[in-house]
């Protein structure tokens, strides 16, 4: 092998997902790489350039991505030596959406992608880190103890194609496969399949896969007459068989039976035909895992006749979240997913209780509001939503409203019995004070935004993260100009939202030590959602108010679209986005332990890394509090 390829070995062997590969095979990969030199400011692709075969490693130097929006150019992120970028052209057949950049003089490591798939296909880490880089809008979701090689995205806004949680999703198959030896006889083998109405059996020897036989097989070579049914099984096996490992996902499990043109793989302790059987992968296992994708689950809800329907699917959801988690999916990319499935259930839960009621007497809206209404209920966490009605004449306003209260109610509870629990505040469409006219509405929200500190119990901010899952979509646009007419240079407004932001406890000490419950059921437990979640929650919705951001309610993502608003604090809101994702993955695994809403943590039961990674996302806070303090000049109620 020439010096330059092993040179070349040498440097990707130290980095993320080449790591994952034995040296070997990336002497065989650097033979066809292409080394680029690129001068200072030199453009390697731009937005909307046919993709190229290769992707691509920073060897030396910086590499800048970004994208163009308000016909500025906005910096998404910064490759540096070690970093993968450009991987677009291994998962989407479409154009880049952003452009690379050379900040300085660079050299860059283009490895074609023809000669890179069959590692991919064959080593599900590899996979996993570039499944995870392209979905991921982040620097490095998989950073464990500071791995060099970040993940960069190329999705500046990551598609919700259906098809791409194949990727992500894990498969349940046949973990008790029939097992025979090269001598057992074909007669014996058919009669063992017949009565186990299996249609696979794997071959060992020495406990080690060395083939395998289906029910084709059988009819092809035995049914057909062209092999006598008194042979050796060894005879009509398929050989080598393909092997996996036990957390395949589908879209692995799909690449490897088209690349082998197999129906069957054989799942074992290692991945390698030297290890012990595990189980057996069908395509028909394939068929039945890509039922629990997000679109035939919402396919499932459509047709649901009852919150016991309901419930089990939103148990599947929970599934899905937890494999996706451990699977490292980017959260922001499970958000997208389990909000869709979240806005179905409710909007099904509606249209049952429109069934039983019979039709609405008015046009109405219903809208969720909360952590619902930002999309990010991960948990079974409580229900919050609203309800708005168009305006009616005084002599049928009392009818109107008493059906919406009734449909508020019902629905209220089927979203209950489905394991939302009811808002313990109250904020509910079944509550009179939350099931109103447009024009009652209309006041509620004049109130709260122009005399803001009269009736401080009632403004809820929770009220201006809202989204609609049922109704007319004029009446949401109507609550949204009301709010956008009257927040425009609105300092006693924003000076009430800003000292709101500001009020919540710190999360640590001066010293830098947690701050805990001192007392209660929780006690010595770090209390996440009010001391690290709210103030980032918090802090986005100020600042998306302020630059007058429609349409946006997600905290991750309203911190994107600020850094692109307000290029000048770009990297306060960058770090802002990547430490909301962290807290709520921290928050999503408690609840999923606990199955409870993941608020406390108990920090006794974190890794020493983990409680430096939660220790780490609390950094920006302080940041995001200097600049709500500079920017709203905080004088009305400080």
């Amino acid at each position: 092998m020439n010096t330059i390829a092993e040179n070349i070995a040498d440097f990707l062997k130290e980095y993320p997902p080449f790591n994952n590969l034995t040296f070997q095979e990336l002497s065989e990969i650097a033979t066809s790489i292409r080394v680029v030199n690129l001068e200072k400011h030199k453009t390697l692709f731009q937005i909307n350039d046919e993709l190229h075969d290769s992707f691509y490693v920073v060897a030396f130097g910086v590499i800048n991505l970004s994208i163009i929006a308000d016909a500025e150019e906005t910096l998404l992120n910064k490759c540096i030596e070690g970093d993968v970028f450009g991987l677009r052209p291994f998962f989407a057949k479409n154009r880049y959406m952003m452009t690379a950049k050379a900040r300085e003089e660079s050299i860059i490591y283009a490895i074609p992608i023809a000669t890179f798939r069959p590692f991919v296909a064959n080593n599900s880490a590899v996979l996993d880190f570039l499944l995870q880089s392209f979905a991921s809008n982040t620097s490095n979701p998989g950073d464990k103890e500071n791995l060099r090689g970040k993940l960069i995205s190329d999705n500046v806004y990551y598609s919700e194609q259906q098809s791409e949680i194949q990727y992500f999703q894990t498969l349940t198959y046949n973990t008790i496969p029939l097992i025979a030896t090269v001598t057992s006889i074909v007669q014996d083998v058919a009669q063992l399949m017949t009565n186990t109405l299996t249609n696979s059996v794997i071959i060992c020897e020495n406990n080690n896969p060395v083939g395998i036989v289906t029910h084709t097989d059988m009819c092809t070579k035995i049914a057909s007459g062209r092999f006598p049914i008194s042979i050796t099984i060894d005879k009509i096996m398929s050989s080598p068989v393909v092997t996996v490992v036990e957390n395949v996902s589908l879209a692995e499990a799909q690449l490897l039976m088209l690349k082998n043109n197999v129906t069957h793989l054989c799942v074992t302790r290692d991945g390698s035909d030297k290890s012990e059987v595990k189980g057996v992968i069908s395509e028909h296992d394939l068929i039945v895992a890509q039922a629990s994708n997000p679109g035939v689950l919402i396919k499932e809800i459509k047709r649901s006749q009852s919150s016991k329907d309901l419930k089990l699917i939103r148990e599947r959801l929970t599934d899905i979240i937890q494999k996706s988690i451990h699977k490292n999916i980017p959260l922001s990319h499970i958000n997208n997913i389990a909000s869709e499935i979240n806005l179905a259930i409710i909007r099904r839960a509606i249209e049952l209780s429109i069934l039983d009621l019979g039709s609405p007497p008015a046009r109405f809206a219903w809208l969720s509001i909360g952590s619902q209404g930002r999309k990010e209920q991960l948990l079974l966490t409580d229900q919050d939503n609203i309800l708005i009605f168009e305006d009616v004449t005084a002599d049928k306003y009392r009818d109107v409203k008493d059906y919406f209260l009734k449909l508020g109610k019902r629905t209220n509870l089927i979203l209950e019995k489905v394991g939302y629990q009811l808002c313990p505040n109250g904020h509910m469409a079944s509550n009179m004070l939350w099931c109103k006219s447009l024009t009652d509405w209309t006041k509620q929200y004049n109130s709260w935004i122009n005399t803001p500190g009269e009736n401080s119990n009632d403004i809820s901010s929770i009220f201006f993260d809202y989204e609609i899952a049922f109704g007319e979509q004029k009446i949401e646009e109507a609550i949204e100009n009301v709010i956008f007419n009257n927040i425009h240079n609105n300092t006693l407004f924003f000076d009430f939202l800003g000292n709101d932001a500001l009020r919540k406890n710190s999360p640590l000490s001066f010293f830098k030590k947690f701050i805990v419950e001192e007392e209660g059921i929780h006690k010595d437990k770090f209390d996440i959602k009010t001391r690290a979640l709210m103030p980032l929650i918090d802090g986005a919705r100020l600042f998306a108010l302020s630059h007058n951001l429609k349409g946006v309610n997600n905290t991750y993502l309203r911190f994107k679209q600020l850094a692109i608003l307000d290029s000048k604090n770009s990297e306060i809101y960058l770090n802002c986005s990547e430490a909301f994702l962290t807290l709520s993955k921290f928050r999503t695994l408690e609840g999923l332990k606990n199955d409870d809403s993941g608020q406390y943590i108990n920090l006794q039961e974190l890794s020493k890394v983990d409680k430096e990674s939660l220790k780490n996302a609390l950094s920006p806070m302080k940041e995001l509090e200097e600049l709500i303090k500079t920017k709203f000049q905080l004088t009305q109620f400080s």
